[in-house]
């Protein structure tokens, strides 16, 4: 059936239409709740958008409006606008066109508008920006800030919150785990060898020497992530000496990292221990829960990790997204090649 000339079975307001593609990315697609959110936040963006303009059917809807709807997108402010916002970066308003452009194929393929409007419709190029990444330096500085340090291969350090913001900063590090996805861990996620023991029974024997991470990402999938000991002996010492006190406080979670009212963490407050861990650490320039990610792959990337392999440890649907690191050790390989080549120079 053409694109241009499926059937219409009454063409939804956007209201309508908003709320029929958001249960369908909820219930067939298994979009988290998060990603849920941002999709609704663009759409009644949109939504508020057309009706300013008088568009109420998204049938009226043309690659022409949508086309203005990016233009404006791209604008900066009116000042003496109700309103007023500030333009939207390339990569924003291409999520946000994505999106919309999601809505209306869907509706189409539903049989629910007569086309689709986002065909054709040209996203604003993005600048190609290298993810930031820490020096190993930098983020061994930000390791030791966060306290609670294993030493000498035992578990160190008496703060709880500090013995819990070491454990979550070297299995981030470690792992290249998103935040969101390491807040949603459990204490059951963490896997251990035959014959290494129970987690609950002894977190140092069973995790001391590294292990496996169970990971939930986007869309619900599940991947396994390694993680060393420097992280296990991490983990252990929190298991061992401040989760149980700091858990005892709460009505009993299975979560792995727990805040000061034994309730799981929240991406925020991780958020804010990065944060707080790098200033101490005197790092100016800004770390946020990403940084570690993009670090674990570039340090990978720049150790002779295989691209494939940081695809599935960073949980990419798509290699595309990973080789953006190998930009990142481009300094590195030249270096290499100048003191190993004979005639470099």
């Amino acid at each position: 059936m053409s694109e241009r000339t499926a059937p219409r079975r009454g063409a939804p307001s956007a209201a309508q239409g908003i709320e029929r593609y958001l249960r369908h990315v909820a219930l067939e697609r298994g979009l988290s709740a998060n990603s849920q959110a941002a999709y609704r936040r663009d759409l009644e963006a949109y939504a508020a958008w057309l009706e300013a303009r008088g568009v109420r059917d998204l049938s009226a809807v043309t690659p022409e409006t949508l086309s203005e709807y990016v233009v404006d997108l791209g604008r900066p402010a009116d000042p003496a606008a109700e309103a007023a916002r500030p333009p939207l970066a390339p990569a924003s308003i291409t999520r946000r066109l994505s999106t919309v452009r999601g809505m209306h194929r869907f509706l189409f393929e539903e049989g629910l508008l007569e086309s689709h409007a986002g065909s054709g419709v040209r996203t604003p190029k993005r600048a190609q920006r290298l993810p930031k990444a820490l020096a190993v330096e930098d983020v061994e500085a930000l390791l030791a800030a966060a306290g609670g340090a294993p030493e000498d291969g035992a578990p160190g350090g008496d703060d709880p919150v500090g013995l819990r913001d070491r454990a979550l900063l070297e299995l981030l590090y470690a792992t290249g785990a998103r935040v969101s996805e390491v807040t949603a861990l459990d204490v059951d996620d963490l896997l251990t060898g035959a014959g290494r023991g129970d987690v609950w029974g002894d977190p140092l024997r069973a995790l001391g020497e590294g292990g496996l991470l169970r990971v939930t990402g986007k869309g619900s999938k599940q991947r396994i992530v390694p993680y060393g000991s420097y992280a296990g002996r991490a983990l252990a010492a929190y298991l061992v000496r401040a989760r149980p006190p700091m858990a005892e406080r709460g009505r009993g979670t299975p979560a792995l990292f727990v805040g000061p009212r034994g309730g799981r963490l929240s991406r925020q407050s991780a958020w804010l221990v990065i944060r707080a861990a790098a200033e101490r650490a005197g790092i100016t320039s800004e770390v946020s829960p990403h940084t570690l990610r993009h670090s674990f792959a570039t340090h990978l990337l720049a150790g002779g990790a295989d691209v494939r392999t940081v695809q599935e440890l960073l949980g990419h649907a798509s290699v595309t997204t990973t080789q953006i690191y190998t930009q990142v050790t481009a300094d590195t390989l030249r270096e290499h090649y100048l003191l190993a080549h004979p005639r470099a120079r």
